[in-house]
Formats: structure tokens, sequence, C-alpha cells
């Protein structure tokens, strides 16, 4: 009997053939990353790289240079976004900075007591995972079409579990080869899975979509953006003159931090300078460009002028979820040195002794809960909130996400109390600030995949991928500056009126932070209107 159109519909969809490499691809890169990312703090606390600095600093130092890393890391997706939709497209600059990244593991392994060497093994690593961070999510999108987008949402899900699968294993394991076999060989075991995630993203170089990039788009986002400020069709330029500002007070900062005069604070080095000189261009420059946009309409087609302000609007989205980041990284930084505060309680028969015997083991529950949590949203949390007749729209997750971020700190924070009261606190109470934590991590994160490469105009989503990851450079931003605060003698004289220790004030701060940045989100997502720019086949 032949198939109705109605049946053909209805036949199931089948996945794209090419699917497997990019998902084992990313398995294998998520490990190489979060395998020397989750050891890189205890590393530096005891090696040689930081014998310069005095022995009780050295927890401060070491949270420092991993913050600095992870700013590295989320602002090369700016560069990565840009080569693939300017010039050679996702493909080729995801293979090429796949090589870079494999060098830069091969840094760390061969200069594990070499500053210079270490160091530039890191920026290497940030470089190569940066540059490809904004564009495997949208390769692996670029595999769809309006007819099956529908298994690209499900794809997305288990593109992220894949992820987690692959920082499971290396957030279990790697703290353990540290202690047992060294830098060299911890550091060594990432860079070999780094090279063969790049050899699986070549060998299903003949089967992957290939969209074009846009080289010469004379109405990309900069363009129209530019026509729109520069235009003098109206009365005054208002938005010129605020971008104009910002480029202005960014180039003051900057210099500022060259010469280094008595007035800007000495703890501002470059990294922390250079952040907060981009995020003045870009919150100037989007401000005015959305004050003149509608100038721009004549000079470009309606549909390009309303992906910018699509765009914008995407831009504040991301801006609001920059808190969540501050708190969610510090699981390496600041929850690893609490861990290693706390008793591993070795004398209790559940506790698996023969496998965790570090504290940052402990960061392997956030993968493992992952794997749990997602399938237990889409299968059974959902479901019952739709149910309930509570729709559990991507904007409602990711503010109930930073939400729960906020909760994790709060316990965290009272666990620290516990700590600081000198109490033998076991390491396994940090269970429950990991599974608030991860709990919001997948209400944002997870869904923010899909979020950005849904809203995102089709010749913007290497750029707008990027800028998604770009949020969390700003989150590393917030805590080298909150860093750099408690070093002023007038905060810590502050904090010191609490009747609290600095770890503790600092840890309820953030989930303050939080608090303030769920309520600013839920306020703007109550007026942000949903797009779908999932390419048509």
């Amino acid at each position: 009997m032949t198939s109705t159109p109605a049946e053909a519909i209805a036949a199931p969809q089948r996945l794209p053939r090419q699917i497997p490499y990019i998902i084992g691809n990313e398995a294998c890169e998520r490990f190489s990353f979060y395998g020397m990312r989750n050891i890189l703090v205890q590393f530096l606390i005891s090696s040689v790289i930081l014998a310069y600095v005095p022995l009780a600093d050295r927890e401060g130092a070491a949270k420092d240079i991993f913050h600095s890393f992870v700013i590295g890391v989320y602002f090369f997706p700016l560069l990565g976004g840009w080569l693939s939709d300017r010039f050679f497209g996702k493909y080729n600059t995801v293979l090429w900075f796949s090589l870079i990244y494999c060098a830069g593991h091969a840094c760390l392994a061969l200069f594990e007591d070499n500053r210079n060497g270490f160091f530039t093994g890191l920026f290497l690593i940030a470089l190569g995972s940066g540059g490809i961070k904004p564009l495997v999510v949208s390769f692996c999108g670029d595999q769809f079409t309006q007819a099956n987008k529908s298994l690209a949402k499900i794809v997305f899900d288990y593109f992220y579990f894949s992820i987690n699968f692959g920082s499971f294993f290396a957030s279990l394991l790697m703290p353990l080869f540290l202690r047992e076999y060294g830098a060299a060989v911890a550091f060594g075991i990432p860079g070999v899975l780094m090279f063969i995630a790049t050899f699986i993203f070549w060998l299903g170089r003949k089967q992957y979509v290939r969209v074009p990039p846009a080289t010469h788009d004379p109405h990309s986002f900069l363009h129209v953006a530019k026509s729109a400020l520069t235009s003098t069709n109206g009365a005054g330029r208002p938005g010129y003159w605020v971008a104009a500002f910002g480029g202005a007070l960014a180039i003051f900062m900057l210099m500022a931090w060259a010469i280094g005069p008595s007035w800007w604070p000495k703890d501002f080095g470059f990294v922390i300078t250079a952040c907060l000189a981009l995020g003045v261009l870009i919150a100037c420059g989007g401000f005015g460009t959305s004050m003149q946009l509608e100038r721009a309409r004549g000079l470009h087609p309606d549909e390009n002028v309303d992906g910018v302000r699509t765009v914008l609007r995407i831009l504040i989205v991301f801006a609001l979820t920059t808190p969540f980041w501050s708190l969610f990284d510090q699981k390496a930084s600041t929850w690893v040195i609490q861990g290693r505060e706390m008793v591993i309680p070795h004398d209790q028969w559940w506790w698996p002794s023969f496998l965790v015997k570090e504290a940052g083991q402990m960061q392997a529950l956030n993968p493992a809960l992952i794997m749990l949590i997602i399938p237990f949203n889409n299968l059974v949390l959902y479901p019952a909130l739709r149910n309930m007749g509570l729709e559990p729209t991507a904007l409602r997750r990711m503010g109930m996400g930073i939400v729960f971020s906020g909760i994790a700190w709060i316990v965290a924070g009272m666990l620290q109390l516990w700590i600081d009261g000198g109490a033998q606190v076991s390491l396994a109470w940090q269970s429950a600030p990991y599974l608030l934590l991860t709990f919001g991590e997948v209400l944002v994160s997870a869904t923010a995949l899909e979020f950005a490469y849904s809203q995102a105009p089709q010749a913007m989503k290497g750029v707008i991928m990027a800028f998604w990851y770009l949020t969390s450079t700003f989150g590393s931003l917030w805590v080298l500056l909150t860093n750099a605060g408690v070093r002023n003698d007038t905060v810590t004289a502050h904090i010191a009126t609490t009747g609290l220790s600095e770890n503790a004030f600092l840890m309820f701060f953030f989930a303050a932070f939080a608090f303030v940045a769920a309520l600013g989100f839920a306020w703007y997502a109550r007026r942000y209107q949903m797009q779908d720019n999932y390419r048509a086949a």
C-alpha cells in the first residue's frame, strides 16, 4: 500500500550519519579539557611554577591563574567564530584550532617545572579550546534542517551528555594520576585524548554538511551596526556618541593599565583591564546601535536590520547569565580549596576509598549528576510541569538555574561556617552544593546550547555562540575583581566586622549576586520575543 503524505510525514526520522563523529569528538575533547582543568589548581598550589609566591598566598595566586586561564578559554571563541563565519568555515577552523590545542597539551606535559613553557601551554590550550568552542555546537546544528529540527533538540541534550561523559572520567581519574604518577602523565593523558578527538573529527570529513562562510556580506551584523551608528539621517547622533564614549573609555582603561598611574588599582592587571575594556565596548556599542538602528533601514534589507535587533536582545540575555558562571567555575577553584580543609571519610563503609582519595575528585559529581539529571528532566520533570500547566520554556529554565546556583552557594557557605568553627567536616557534605549547582547548570547551560543556536540569524550563528561562551569570561572576571577587592585593607576590615571568615563571606556574597541576577533575568525574560532561526531544508 502506498503511503499518504500524512503517513510520510509521520514516518520516523533518522539521525544524520555524521552526528556520531561530532559527538565522539566532543566526548574526547571534553575529557582532555576537564582532565587538565580540574587538576590545575591543586597542581599549581604545590608546584615549582609558583615557587616565587609566598606559601600563604599560593592558594589565591592559583585561583587567579585558573580564572585568568578560563577567561582566555572563553574569550577566544570570538576569534574562532569570526574566522569561521568570515573566512574558513566551521570544519576547517575546528580542525586547525584542534592542532593548536594538541600542541598546548604537549607543553603542559613537557614543561611541568618550567614556568614559561607551562604558561605557553595554558595559552595554546586557551586559544585552541576557545577557538573551537563556539563552532562544534553550531556545526552540529548545521547538520539539521527545518524538516528534522525536532531531532536536533534531542541531539543537543545528548551532545551535552557526551561532554559530561568525558568530563566525569577525567575529573575522577586525573587527580589520581597526578597524585600517583606526577604531572607529566596527568597532563599527558588529556593530550592523547585531544589527538584522538581531532582524529575522530577528521574521519567524518566526507559526510558533513558544510555551510559556507559569509565572506563578503554587505549586510552583516557589523555592517548594519556601522550604518546605523554613522547615519546622519535623523535628529542628532546620540547612539554614535554613546558608542564613541565606550570606545574612548576602553582605550583610556588600557592606557591607564600600561602607564600605571597611582590612582589605577594595582591589582587590575592586563587580564582584568582588557576584560573591563571589552565589556564597556560591547555594552556601549550595543546600546548605541540599538538607539539608531532604524536608520539602517533602506540601506540594508529589513530582515538584516531585524536580525541585528534580535542579536542585541540575545546579548542582554547572555549578560544576565554572567553571574551564574562566576559561581559555577569556582567549583574547580574555591570548592576544591574548601575540600582540602575537609576530612575524607575513609573510615565509613559507604565511601569508595579505593577510588576517591583527593578533594578535587569531588568535581566528578558534576558530570555524573548531569548524566542523571538530563534524562530525569526530559522524561519526568518537564512532562510533569506541562501536565500542571507550567510550560518549562528555555528562559524559565535558565532563570531558575541561576536561582539554584545561588542556593548551592548558601549551602557551601554554611559548610564553610562549620569548618571555621573548628569542626571536622566530612568531604561527603560537599555532595549537597554539587547537586544544587549541577541542577542549575543543566537548566542554564544545556538549555542555552539550544537557545543560542535557535535564536541567532543564519549568518551569525558562529559569532552568537562565541558571545554565549564569552559569558564565562565575564563570570571569571567577577571572580578576579572580587579576589582583588578582598586584598584591599578597607574591604578586609569590613569583612572582619561581620564575624565571618573571608571564605564564608565571599560564598554568601556570590549567592546574593546570583539572586539579584535571577531577578533581573526574570524581568527581562518576560519581555523577550522568541525566534526560530533553524535553516530551511
